[in-house]
């Protein structure tokens, strides 16, 4: 039986221990792929969609787990990231934006 099409964009966070050691930390930027993600849906196509954190977040440079700064850090981050997804699944398709 055929797994049906998904409807609209699905996400899927993977946030791993060893790079974000503090559960405060990785609760937070699983917090903001999500946020990310549901400010850029109507841009995405639909489909299933993973996105994972592949570098460490560094303690010396935040050392509160849920920092303002480390919250701006990570979402400017994956807003560029999205973006440029974005970007190039529409020169992909051949839309102008």
């Amino acid at each position: 039986m055929p797994t049906p099409e998904p409807k609209g964009a699905w996400v899927g966070v993977v946030v791993p221990k060893r790079f974000a050691r503090r559960a405060v930390t990785r609760s937070l930027v699983k917090r903001q792929m999500r946020v990310a993600m549901s400010d850029r849906q109507a841009a995405l196509p639909p489909g299933l969609w993973v996105l994972r954190l592949r570098s460490p977040i560094d303690r010396k440079a935040f050392p509160s787990a849920a920092s303002d700064a480390l919250r701006a850090v990570v979402r400017a981050e994956l807003g560029g990231l999205l973006d440029r997804a974005v970007q190039r699944l529409n020169a992909q398709a051949g839309v102008v934006a």
